[in-house]
């Protein structure tokens, strides 16, 4: 059976971050010393970004009422919040971000409305609520109280793609279902100062981000670009457990990213393509760069860089996961569906294009998935 997914759309929050200016006043904190400042100005120009986005307003200027609470924008100084502070602020934007992308999302899916929506599936790791997100999704665009609900919760970077197979799932189970997909990361929130090196590095690199698709099994007409939804699989690496994590603490959640990590990827990706690739013997013996799009979850730059050279893959076909994190930093699950949201726009019209997805995340887990872009028909003379 046929798994499509139909729609796809991406959002941020409205507080754009200039890299340079966050570099320096995170450079500028009073708790760091010279090695930290160095750290930071390293990691920082080093990481590939030029932008990124924040739900946190304070960046901008003080708020309208009350204290600051993460940051003074007059003294440039960086306060450190409870846990329970900063995952306020999220029950607050990401149910904005989760309801704008999903009602987008599900606007754009040609030939479906609200009443059609028989699952929801929402993505986070950076923050927790109940009634949660799924709830909040079904109640603001006016969903079915009967719709199937189900949230993947504090899995990271890669959990964009678990969601992706478990819409495949049920689609395949029941071929009248369409599930509505929504990831939203507020990384930015969990921002703090420290001498830490993989503080630092996080600081650098994360950003917040939120998108949604939807995906049905139904047969039906469409005027614009759909993605096929072909194999999932999941490798854990030999090693890195203590590489990547994510964990709660009292001031906010504290990601552990070893410099080790790329070296892990460097080590294993060959091997983690393996389950994948053999879904389709043809691909399994071509070289990586013929098959024509590779969706990488920019977790760094330097992750991208071993990708491209251990697969042997052309820089054009790692243009849209660098200009990802160019524009919009690592926005830990949300980001891959940036990644694909790039490719779906560029598809040839009237041809099929295969692409393989791979996002990396804590265990050291990577997910990875065998796509195809369907392009919008070519109108007959």
């Amino acid at each position: 059976m046929t798994v499509t997914l139909r729609s796809l759309d991406i959002a941020v929050p409205a507080t754009e971050l200039a890299q340079a200016e966050v570099r320096d006043v995170f450079a500028a904190q009073d708790d760091l010393t010279r090695l930290g400042k160095r750290l930071v100005a390293t990691s920082f120009d080093s990481s590939g970004i030029e932008r990124r986005y924040s739900a946190l307003t304070e960046w901008d200027g003080p708020p309208a009422e009350g204290d600051p609470v993460f940051f003074e924008a007059g003294t440039g100084r960086f306060l450190n919040p409870t846990t329970g502070a900063r995952n306020e602020v999220f029950v607050r934007e990401a149910t904005e971000l989760y309801t704008r992308v999903a009602g987008e999302a599900l606007e754009h899916a040609e030939g479906l409305g609200a009443a059609d929506v028989t699952h929801v599936i929402t993505v986070s790791c950076t923050g927790f609520f109940a009634p949660g997100p799924d709830y909040r999704i079904v109640r603001a665009l006016g969903l079915n109280a009967s719709v199937q609900r189900y949230h993947l919760g504090f899995m990271g970077c890669y959990a964009a793609l678990p969601a992706l197979r478990q819409a495949q799932t049920i689609c395949r189970a029941d071929p009248d279902a369409v599930v509505l997909v929504a990831t939203v990361e507020l990384c930015t929130l969990h921002v703090r100062t420290s001498n830490d090196p993989d503080t630092i590095v996080g600081s650098s690199l994360f950003a917040d981000g939120a998108a949604a698709a939807v995906v049905t099994g139904r047969d039906l007409p469409s005027s614009t670009p759909l993605l096929r939804l072909d194999h999932f699989e999941t490798v854990l690496t030999p090693v890195g457990e203590e590489a990547m994590a994510w964990n709660i603490g009292d001031n906010g959640f504290e990601m552990v990213l070893g410099t080790y990590v790329p070296h892990i990827i460097d080590e294993h990706i060959t091997g983690a393509l393996v389950p994948l690739l053999a879904h389709d013997p043809a691909l399994a013996e071509m070289p990586y760069r013929d098959i024509e799009h590779w969706a990488i979850h920019p977790g760094g730059r330097s992750i991208l860089d071993k990708v491209e050279d251990k697969l042997e893959l052309t820089e054009a076909q790692l243009l849209p996961a660098r200009e990802t994190l160019r524009d919009f930093g690592n926005m830990s699950s949300a980001t891959v569906m940036f990644v694909l949201a790039k490719i779906l726009r560029e598809a040839t019209p009237g041809t099929e294009e295969r692409v393989c997805s791979m996002a990396f995340g804590p265990g050291l887990t990577v997910e990875t998935a065998l796509l195809s872009t369907i392009g919008a028909p070519v109108e007959r003379p």
